[in-house]
């Protein structure tokens, strides 16, 4: 019985040691492969970093007026008798928009035209009796100054039936009608917005420091959501000569062409003035970057750095191109642009960095460059909705 024990110990012990065996030689084979194991290289595209020239421009944004624009209003009280307009039409300078009565206006100018008739023949008279010497010149003077004061209340009853009769001040287009038939409105009291849209005004903010850069005649361009795609273009016409001291900011006016009318008053509008001088930058494709709370890196392509005991020296006679690898770089990034940002620190021109592929790579990674698909970057890419 105890040699059946010792036998069956003996024969546990052997087979624990023969797996122990065999798993020892398994991990030494993998240990030794590890050592001669190459990583595969990574292929990515690259892009070589090179000096561009940019305009100048500083950005800011504002809101569209018109060039003329204002709501018309009336100028005297009175009951609305015509409405001679449409709701957003056209008009031009001199159209009558709305007529007020002036029933009571036209018995006053008749009693007026009276009583100025009356006087005529009265200043008639009275200078041919002055002219014989039968009447004063006190009485030709009372006379005189009766038909003048006559006059002058037929020209001011004339003047309020004409200002009764409200008109358009300059070619434009009408907005929403304020007012209706049979309204009693005062003076003052809004009738109707007008607008001429053919030119626009874009007001916007500079912060005071960039004051000295900015002058009358320098050229703007704006872009609005409302006018997907399209840019216009105008000049500074006006700089205002107060800085307002709650936001320390300087206001700017320019004027800009709106032919097609595409622009209105109101709108919200991305502006970028453009200055006279070109700064010189180094671009990347944003594509190049990988973005991180603790700082804005790059992958530099350049070639793998020989160790102690490579074999390799005689490659160099050979066909192949040298072996290449992705370093990590930290840059400070600036403007972008459409595709491209610029690089402030960090890299040189002619340095070669990875532009799609990045999200794959580590630093030190073998990599081999295809450039046969490239994307194509653009400082003004097109963008397809469909």
């Amino acid at each position: 019985m105890k040699k059946a024990i010792l036998l069956t110990i003996v024969g546990l012990v052997l087979l624990v040691g023969a797996i122990a065996y065999v798993k020892y030689a398994q991990i030494s084979t993998l240990i030794e492969s590890g050592k001669s194991f190459t990583e595969p290289p990574l292929s990515i595209s690259s892009y070589k970093v090179e000096m561009d020239q940019w305009e100048n421009t500083l950005s800011a944004i504002g809101s569209l007026e018109a060039a003329k624009g204002l709501l018309i209003t009336a100028d005297l009280s009175g009951r609305i008798a015509k409405i001679l307009f449409d709701a957003g039409s056209e008009v031009k300078a001199g159209d009558l928009l709305v007529e007020q009565d002036v029933s009571s206006e036209k018995a006053q100018l008749r009693s007026a035209q009276a009583a100025a008739a009356l006087a005529k023949n009265n200043l008639d008279r009275i200078s041919e009796l002055y002219n014989k010497k039968v009447a004063s010149k006190s009485e030709f003077d009372n006379a005189q100054s009766t038909y003048r004061s006559a006059i002058a209340d037929v020209d001011n009853i004339r003047a309020n039936i004409e200002k009764k009769s409200i008109r358009a001040p300059f070619n434009g287009r009408l907005g929403i009608r304020l007012v209706n038939l049979g309204q009693s409105i005062n003076a003052g009291e809004p009738v109707v917005s007008l607008q001429a849209t053919n030119q626009m005004f874009v007001n916007f903010f500079l912060p005071q420091q960039l004051l000295p850069k900015v002058k009358t005649g320098l050229e703007v361009r704006l872009n609005s959501d409302a006018v997907p795609g399209k840019t216009f273009t105008g000049k500074i016409n006006a700089i205002d000569p107060e800085i307002d001291s709650n936001t320390r900011s300087i206001k700017i006016q320019a004027i800009l062409a709106n032919g097609e009318k595409e622009l209105l008053p109101g709108m919200f509008a991305s502006i970028d003035v453009v200055l006279p001088d070109m700064k010189e930058v180094l671009l990347i494709p944003i594509t190049s970057v990988q973005y991180a709370t603790f700082g804005d890196s790059v992958f530099i392509v350049e070639e793998a750095k020989k160790t102690e005991g490579d074999n390799t020296a005689s490659q160099s006679n050979s066909n192949e191109p040298p072996p290449l690898t992705a370093r990590q770089q930290f840059v400070k990034l600036g403007e972008a642009r459409g595709d491209f940002v610029t690089v402030e620190k960090g890299l040189t021109v002619g340095q070669v960095v990875a532009s799609a592929g990045v999200f794959k790579l580590r630093n030190g990674a073998p990599v081999v460059i295809n450039n046969t698909v490239v994307p194509e970057f653009s400082l003004n890419p097109a963008v397809d909705d469909k």
